[in-house]
C-alpha cells in the first residue's frame, strides 16, 4: 500500500500504523501520515482521475485506509467551485471562485475529515469514538458514527449554538458541555482523559491527537485543481481556527505538485477572527509553533474558529511560509458583513466561520496584498443554518401587514 508509516513531527520517530496509536510513543508529538508518491503516481494520473466518480474517496490511494470495505460515506466531497461573477464585479476582481463546502451532508467541510476518521476507526475495530469540537466536527462525527453503527461521545463548549447541539442529539451522540475554567480548552482535556480511560477512539477537529482524519481535508485542494483544469489558483483563502483545515489544504497542493499533477502551489492565506487569532499573531511575530501561548479569553461571533490553542500550528505556519502566503485577522463586523454579502451577491448562506475567508479577502484587497488580477479561491466552510440566531441579529425583521394590496403598495 502507498500508505505505510507515521512520522512524528516533533522528534522524527517513525511508527508502523497500529490500533490505538494516535500520538508518538516516544514524545507524545503529532504524527504525520507518510505516502510513497512514486507508487501512487503509477496508478493515479489526470486521465485516471477524470474517469472516477466525484467525492472524497475518488482519491483512495492518497488516503490512509487499507481496505475499501471499511469506507463509511454519506456522499461527502465533490462540492462545486463557483465562479463568483457578482462578487468579483463588486470587488473589481478578474476571477474569484468560491469552494462551496456547505453542500456536504452535514453542511460543512468537516464531513471530509470525519468520513476518513470514522472509516479508519472502523478499520481498527472501534466501538466508540470521541471528539472535542465547537460544533461542526462533532456534528459530522456523530453522523458518520451513526452510519457506521458505533457510539459517539462529543465534548462541546457550553456556548455552542442550539442549532448545532440539536444536530448532534438527533444523530444520537452523547453530548457533554464542560464549563470553561479560563485555563486551556476543557473539551480537549476531557477528550484526552476519556480516550485514555475508556479506550474511545479520538477523532477531534485537530490533528494533534489523530493523524488520520485531517487527511480528508486535502481532497478540497485536489478538487480545486481538477475544477480549474489542473491549474492552481494564485491564492487560496482559508478560514482558520486550530490550523487543521489550512494544513490539509496545503498538503493537497503540495502532494499534487510532487506528483506532477500541477506545476506550482497557490499562496495560502489563514484568516482568523481578531478575538482569537493565535496563528496570525505567531506568524507575524515569528513565534515558533510549539511556543505559541494559549489565547486568553477568546471571543468572536465566528464560534467555529475559536481554538484558544492552535493544535496544528506546527503544520499550518510552515505551509503558509512555504507557499509565500500570509495570515490576516478580521473583526466580527467584517465577518458579519461578509455573511450578508455572500448571501445577497452569490446566494450562499454561510455561518460566520464559513464566511470569514471572504472578509479576509476584502481586507487583503484593500491592503493591496492581493491584486485585482489574481485568480483567488475562497473556501466557504460551513452553512448558515448552523447558527440561525446570529444571522437573525444582522438582518431586517419581516414586516406584518393585513392581506390588502393597498397596504403592500404603501409599503413598496
Amino acid at each position: 500500500m502507498p500508505f505505510s508509516e507515521l512520522r512524528c513531527l516533533r522528534c522524527g520517530k517513525v511508527h508502523r500504523p497500529a490500533k490505538n496509536l494516535y500520538v508518538c510513543e516516544k514524545c507524545g508529538g503529532k504524527l504525520e501520515v507518510i505516502y510513497d508518491y512514486q507508487v501512487i503516481a503509477e496508478s493515479v494520473s489526470k486521465k485516471e482521475l477524470v474517469k472516477r466518480k466525484g467525492g472524497v474517496w475518488k482519491y483512495f490511494e492518497l488516503l490512509p485506509l487499507m481496505n475499501r470495505k471499511n469506507i463509511v460515506s454519506l456522499g461527502e466531497g465533490g462540492t462545486p467551485l463557483i465562479l463568483a461573477k457578482n462578487l468579483a464585479k463588486e470587488l473589481k476582481m478578474k476571477q474569484l471562485y468560491l469552494k462551496d463546502e456547505t453542500r456536504n451532508p452535514t453542511s460543512s467541510f468537516k464531513d471530509r475529515p470525519m468520513s476518513v476518521g470514522v472509516s479508519k476507526a472502523v478499520e481498527f475495530g472501534a466501538r466508540a469514538v470521541v471528539c472535542a469540537s465547537s460544533g461542526n466536527a462533532a456534528i459530522a462525527l456523530s453522523a458518520y458514527a451513526a452510519k457506521a453503527g458505533i457510539k459517539c461521545h462529543a465534548f462541546v463548549p457550553a456556548g455552542a449554538p442550539e442549532s448545532k447541539v440539536a444536530q448532534l442529539l438527533m444523530h444520537g451522540a452523547h453530548v457533554v458541555q464542560p464549563q470553561a475554567t479560563g485555563e486551556g480548552d476543557p473539551t480537549y482535556r476531557l477528550m484526552c482523559e476519556a480516550w485514555r480511560k475508556f479506550g474511545w477512539h479520538p477523532i477531534p477537529s485537530g490533528g494533534a491527537f489523530n493523524p488520520y482524519q485531517p487527511e480528508g481535508s486535502k481532497t478540497i485542494s485536489y478538487e480545486v485543481c481538477e475544477q480549474l483544469d489542473w491549474q492552481a489558483p494564485d491564492w487560496v483563502i482559508v478560514p482558520t481556527g486550530a490550523g487543521t483545515l489550512l494544513s490539509g489544504t496545503a498538503k493537497g497542493y503540495f502532494e499534487f505538485e510532487e506528483m506532477g499533477l500541477i506545476k506550482e502551489v497557490p499562496r495560502l492565506v489563514a484568516v482568523q477572527a481578531e478575538g482569537c487569532a493565535p496563528i496570525v499573531k505567531a506568524f507575524r511575530e515569528g513565534t515558533l509553533p510549539y511556543e505559541i501561548p494559549t489565547w486568553p479569553n477568546p471571543k468572536t461571533v465566528a464560534g467555529g474558529l475559536v481554538d484558544p490553542y492552535p493544535w496544528d500550528a506546527d503544520t499550518a505556519i510552515p505551509a503558509i511560509k512555504r507557499s509565500n502566503g500570509t495570515a490576516e485577522a478580521v473583526s466580527d463586523a467584517e465577518i458579519l458583513e461578509a455573511v450578508k454579502r455572500l448571501a445577497r451577491s452569490e446566494g450562499i448562506f454561510a455561518e460566520p466561520s464559513g464566511a470569514a475567508g471572504l472578509a479576509g479577502l476584502i481586507r487583503l484587497l484593500d491592503k493591496g496584498v492581493i491584486s485585482s488580477s489574481d485568480v483567488v479561491v475562497v473556501e466557504i466552510t460551513g452553512g448558515g443554518l448552523k447558527d440561525v440566531a446570529t444571522a437573525l441579529k444582522v438582518v431586517e425583521k419581516p414586516i406584518t401587514i393585513e392581506p390588502k394590496l393597498e397596504q403592500l403598495e404603501n409599503l413598496l
